[in-house]
């Protein structure tokens, strides 16, 4: 597979983590538009190649709640990380992430006071800076899972976790908001457990949560230009220390095996790796598509365009597409059009500045992004 980007050079990690995280939101875009299309219905809007490019609403290809959430999960990871600085005891981001999902919760036209749950008691509003940004207020089609595990949180004070599970499900709202994990830290183990406990906030099922793992370290490792074969293999080492992680092992086999075979039909995808609906499906779609093709271009069309949950495949396969082939490789007349282009960038710079060996200390960066 080829890693190289335009003038033969290959990116480096910063490059490659902006990819995973503009090629994400460029994946979701192009498949919220035609989410909730069977194939059928696709081929006769767009012709019978499918999406061959994003569809605009004003101007712009508009994101879904993927993005939103995988905004905020990144956001939650580097307020956590400054904690970690100011108390280098606090190791768990979970806190961090729960807080800003409450946040996200709000922005779905919640009450804050309803919203916060614990949060309340000393912040009358929300804080810090990715809130202030008023796009973000819109809801996409958020999940039901997860809108009904956040009001369960402001109801309880209780975060879920592995151990403690609110629900059985297993859909791919976990696993579509992972992979800013990747920068939580250098040990992959590590990166696998936060992934794995942030996503187990809202979905119970081990295929909800084990496929943010996996994904996650997926990502970890291709952002430090480790291939893909040998990426997926040290996520998959990860992923079988871990309990009821069968089903799961076998939609990413799977999606290995049938990526040895290039880009296959939509009919083909949907018979052997599904839907993408759960999370261990749309993970095997999302790695498929992009193991299958050589570009990003290619890897995203074939990753939304089947009868399923085209945004959250999309953004699966973006995350990782990206992350392999650099920002530089991601069409910049689709990232031109991309809603909250700007916002994306701007946030995944500062996770790359936060996470720097010489991260920001002054007041202002605490304001933009409060630890407590």
């Amino acid at each position: 597979m080829s890693e190289q980007v335009p003038g033969n050079e290959a990116p480096n990690a910063h490059e490659r983590f902006l990819g995973s995280m503009l090629g994400g939101a460029m994946g979701d875009a192009l498949g919220y538009a035609i989410e909730f299309h069977d194939l059928g219905m696709i081929r006769r809007h767009h012709g019978e190649a499918g999406l061959t490019e994003p569809v605009l609403r004003d101007g712009l290809a508009n994101i879904s709640d993927d993005t939103q959430m995988m905004l905020f999960t990144l956001e939650g990871l580097i307020r956590a990380h400054i904690a970690r600085r100011i108390k280098p005891v606090d190791n768990d981001p979970v806190p961090e992430v729960q807080h800003a999902y409450q946040r996200w919760y709000h922005t779905q036209n919640q009450p804050w006071e309803q919203a916060a749950g614990p949060y309340a008691r000393h912040l009358p509003q929300p804080d810090g800076w990715l809130i202030t940004n008023s796009d973000l207020f819109s809801p996409r089609a958020p999940g039901n899972t997860c809108l009904t595990a956040l009001g369960n949180f402001a109801r309880t004070h209780q975060h879920a976790t592995p151990q403690h599970r609110i629900n059985d499900s297993k859909g791919c709202g976990g696993v579509m908001r992972a992979a800013p994990v990747a920068v939580w830290s250098n040990d992959p183990a590590e990166v696998f457990k936060a992934a794995v406990d942030t996503a187990a906030l809202t979905h119970s099922h081990p295929s909800g949560f084990l496929s943010a793992g996996v994904l996650a370290v997926i990502v970890h490792q291709l952002i430090r230009s480790v291939p893909p074969a040998d990426s997926v293999r040290i996520a998959r080492e990860l992923l079988v220390r871990w309990p009821e992680h069968e089903e799961q092992l076998a939609a990413l086999d799977a999606a290995v095996e049938l990526a040895g075979r290039g880009a296959v039909t939509p009919e083909e995808l949907k018979e052997e790796l599904g839907q993408g609906w759960v999370g261990e499906e749309a993970l095997a779609i999302g790695l498929y598509a992009a193991m299958a093709t050589d570009n990003p271009r290619d890897a995203l069309l074939l990753s939304v365009n089947h009868s399923g949950d085209s945004d959250s495949t999309g953004i699966v396969c973006g995350n990782i597409a990206g992350a392999i082939h650099g920002i530089r490789a991601i069409p910049p007349e689709w990232l031109e059009k991309l809603e909250l282009h700007d916002l994306i960038r701007t946030i995944a710079q500062d996770a790359l500045a936060e996470f720097s060996p010489n991260p920001p200390t002054d007041a202002a960066w605490t304001q933009r992004y409060p630890a407590w």
